[in-house]
């Protein structure tokens, strides 16, 4: 891969040579690469002793695989990260699928609606079925995971709490948040392009979980097979241009990182609503205006309603009153930070 010695460079990102390079490993690789990155974290816990908290996002590289950048509590020796790192690995234990059997633009295997199989197109004989195909893999003596992947490794800084490097880090780390994995790697070249392309179109063939239809082009028949399977049009997420064979969750904090429970988070956000309303010139009140005080009685007292009650709506009326009710609420937040954001930006004005 050309690094980014020369960022201006059109073939940043794309391999040397192309022709020779692994894109099945690459589209592999980006698929199970939520599981690596689970596995490290779970590795890295088991290797310091305790319940190691994090923080961060996942992106993609110029190369176009993804990576992570996290923000960890406490100290870790580097030295020790770094050899859990070296030593994460995950194995698909999968049925092979490094060669294609039947060709997505062919001839491809038939639904059998009476046997509700599928049969190779010719021979009509049944395609093994999941269950069978892993039965097969685990009496093969000499069966090796149809794939590993490796995290790779590491790059550590220390960030002191307060300081001004914890601010550029948390920045550099939420940069991502809010935008599509590929954003930040939209190909500026003919040469990044065909790179995109080329990665894009092995992930089209390759199976995303044990339920893509891809499979039947390997000659297995997926888990839980229906006659809907189209082998190379899978809709899952894998095969889209937009994520590029990744699918987990870009945005990845552990249970413990902010030492809060649920019911702290709601008390959280209420707050910052109520906050956020109370900036609006708009005196409006209608999210929290039933809030008491503590110790104060409840303000309604409720009981179970039967179906005959005459204040009780329809279903259909009741699910239209409050989604019209969301929406009142919705728009009230918006202006709410729209008033908000108006008066900081007189007030920086104003100061210059």
């Amino acid at each position: 891969m050309r690094g980014a010695a020369q960022p201006h460079d059109p073939r940043v990102g794309t391999p040397v040579d192309p022709d020779s390079y692994d894109y099945r490993a690459a589209a592999l690789d980006a698929i199970h690469f939520a599981k690596v990155l689970d596995r490290f974290w779970q590795n890295l816990r088991r290797a310091v002793g305790w319940n190691v908290q994090y923080a961060g996002s996942v992106e993609m590289q110029k190369r176009l695989a993804p990576h992570g950048h996290f923000a960890v509590r406490g100290a870790l020796p580097r030295a020790l990260v770094r050899q859990v790192a070296a030593a994460t690995y995950h194995q698909v234990w999968w049925p092979a699928h490094d060669k294609i059997v039947y060709d997505p633009d062919g001839a491809v295997p038939v639904w059998d609606p009476d046997a509700k199989t599928y049969r190779d197109p010719e021979t009509s004989a049944a395609l093994p079925t999941w269950d069978e195909a892993l039965d097969a893999l685990d009496e093969d003596p000499d069966a090796e995971p149809a794939h590993v992947v490796r995290l790779g490794s590491v790059h550590l800084a220390g960030v002191r709490g307060g300081s001004e490097s914890a601010e550029k880090t948390i920045r550099y780390i939420t940069k991502y948040i809010a935008k599509d994995i590929t954003d930040a790697v939209a190909p500026g070249s003919r040469a990044q392009e065909d790179h995109l392309a080329r990665l894009a179109a092995e992930l089209q063939t390759l199976p995303c979980s044990p339920t893509c239809a891809n499979w039947l082009l390997y000659g297995v028949q997926p888990k839980n097979a229906k006659a809907t399977a189209r082998p190379g049009r899978c809709k899952g997420k894998v095969h889209q241009r937009r994520t590029l064979g990744f699918t987990g969750r870009r945005v990845l904090v552990s249970r413990q990182w902010s030492n809060k429970t649920l019911s702290d988070h709601r008390a959280d956000r209420k707050a910052w609503v109520k906050a956020l309303l109370a900036l609006s010139a708009t005196g409006e009140t209608t999210i929290g205006e039933h809030d008491q005080a503590a110790g104060d009685p409840p303000p309604f007292e409720y009981e179970l309603a039967s179906r005959d009650d005459p204040d009780v709506p329809p279903p259909h009326v009741h699910f239209l009153r409050k989604i019209a009710e969301r929406q009142a609420w919705r728009a009230q937040l918006d202006a709410a930070k729209q008033q908000a954001q108006q008066q900081l930006l007189a007030t920086q004005t104003v100061a210059a």
